[in-house]
């Protein structure tokens, strides 16, 4: 099922204005400031065994959190920073996530000085398979697998199918030019 047919279903209603708002206005269109990118990809990473809900809910206390997911302060972030998150009741508190979450910064300021940006570095490695994405990503990050990977790439603009053509977003999305629409463009 689409996310655009599941966002639809039976929820209460402040549970699926949390879902449409995320769908309408963030989900498939790509993002051009690394930090949120990054961001996105510490939210998919600490979403894994639980639901998206529950990382919309916590976005404003992860962004608090973790310094508005600016990556230069969080690659810099010290043994007290760990414990401070890990003792941060508003994020989700696992050890392995938080890790993720600094040693992917620093990793990502390596891209930045080899490539200019993330994104850079994302569109330099342009197009690929899911496959070979999460390949790529597991040789490069931590705590990321398919779904993960997958999600964020999607999320972001460089995979299709955010949403499915008879959605009304996808229109919008298509305006913003994401990189999988110059794979359809050829």
């Amino acid at each position: 099922m689409s996310y655009c047919l599941a966002i639809e279903g039976m929820q209460p209603e402040s549970r699926k204005e949390l879902h449409k708002n995320y769908h309408d206005h963030y989900y498939g269109f790509p993002i051009h400031d690394d930090n949120e990118l990054f961001g996105r990809l510490l939210m998919e990473i600490n979403q894994a065994g639980l639901s998206w809900e529950t990382i919309l809910k916590k976005e404003n206390s992860f962004r608090t959190a973790y310094s508005n997911f600016d990556i230069h302060k969080i690659a810099a972030y010290t043994v007290e920073d760990r414990e401070r998150l890990l003792n941060d009741s508003g994020i989700i508190r696992n050890k392995l996530k938080v890790n993720a979450a600094i040693e992917n910064a620093k990793t990502i300021m390596g891209l930045q000085k080899e490539y200019g940006s993330f994104e850079k570095w994302l569109e330099h490695h342009h197009p690929k398979t899911l496959p070979e994405w999460m390949k790529l990503f597991k040789k490069t990050f931590k705590f990321t697998g398919g779904e993960i990977v997958n999600e964020f790439l999607m999320s972001t603009g460089y995979l299709k199918g955010a949403h499915a053509e008879s959605c009304p977003i996808h229109s919008k999305v298509l305006a913003q030019n994401p990189l999988w629409k110059k794979e359809d463009d050829q």
